[in-house]
């Protein structure tokens, strides 16, 4: 409460100087030229450290000018300029408490943008490893789920393999989701999570291949692992994401090839699928659309590389270029 009241106090105490000014420029007692200008520094110091932000300008040009005129009364026996410029010199303790009052507090603030800024940025890092990761499981998980709800009639035996494939996805979320959590929830906890590595595409494509009819071929080259970590671990996730956009928007491909080429100097990615402008694979909430493509390509931008996503002939293509300088 006191903090929400020292703009008012100082401005206060600069009112009464004001109005008592031409008394004291009577009476012209030494002592009120060094002891007033300094006891409102001080309240203006504190006004400007603590109060509230739009007291800071009134209580500042009260200050100053009471200060001024608390000189001017004072100084009468000088010529009109020479009181001029002494009352404006006598203003300097004002301008020294806002900047002993306002640095700290400019400080203060800039720290707390910054603080803000990291945390967005760590909300925005879990969000688009929880879009990249357990979206893409759980969509495969939606994908068997329709695919055996329509067999299960006509090919009950395809029910089984199809309930086993939804539980490796499910328990795969889970343990991404428990990953991510446990993470969060321990201080003490690595403050680096383990990156996806091109180690583990065929293990993605195996699951990708199992979830559906498609055929997918994924080639890599044998200089990848001179690949620097944090290019594969982007290169791994437009692979994820690639893959999570043929389930949902291309129900029909029957082909999907996925290519991963490059050494030490960067990396190319390329997924092409064919059926391009399909019928979603998967039916979603009206307005829930992501923004996949968007927030993955500002990742591979970041990376210092391109992305382009596009229609090729009758086929989808989803290209990536990496440098390996992105390292």
């Amino acid at each position: 409460m006191l903090r929400a009241h020292l703009g008012r106090i100082a401005m206060a105490a600069d009112a009464v100087v004001l109005s008592a000014s031409p008394a004291a420029g009577m009476a012209r007692p030494s002592y009120l030229a060094a002891v007033v200008p300094g006891v409102l520094a001080l309240l203006l110091a504190l006004a400007v450290r603590w109060g509230p932000r739009r007291h800071i300008g009134p209580a500042t040009a009260l200050a100053a000018a009471a200060m001024a005129l608390l000189l001017w009364t004072m100084a009468g026996e000088l010529a009109p300029l020479q009181r001029a410029i002494a009352s404006l010199i006598w203003t300097s303790p004002a301008a020294f408490a806002l900047v002993v009052g306002g640095y700290p507090r400019l400080t203060a603030h800039q720290r707390s943008v910054e603080v803000e800024r990291a945390r967005q940025e760590q909300r925005l890092h879990w969000a688009r490893d929880l879009h990249d990761f357990v979206a893409h499981d759980i969509s495969g998980i939606v994908a068997q789920a329709q695919a055996a709800r329509f067999v299960a009639a006509s090919r009950p035996e395809a029910a089984g393999p199809a309930l086993e494939r939804i539980e490796a996805a499910g328990l795969a979320a889970l343990a991404t989701m428990d990953r991510m959590v446990g993470m969060l929830h321990e201080p003490a906890g690595p403050a680096v999570r383990p990156l996806p590595a091109l180690d583990d595409l065929p293990g993605l494509v195996d699951r990708f291949r199992g979830a559906g009819d498609a055929e997918v071929r994924l080639v890599q080259d044998p200089d990848l692992a001179a690949v620097p970590r944090e290019v594969a671990a982007v290169a791994y996730r437009v692979v994820v994401e690639a893959l999570t956009n043929v389930r949902r928007h291309a129900a029909t491909a029957r082909r999907v090839n996925v290519s991963v080429t490059g050494d030490a100097s960067g990396v190319e990615i390329r997924v092409r699928n064919d059926a391009a402008a399909s019928a979603p694979a998967l039916r979603r909430r009206a307005g829930s659309g992501g923004r996949g493509l968007a927030g993955l390509r500002e990742q591979v931008v970041a990376a210092g590389g391109t992305l382009s996503a596009g229609p090729d002939g009758r086929d989808w293509e989803v290209v990536a270029v990496i440098p390996g300088a992105a390292a």
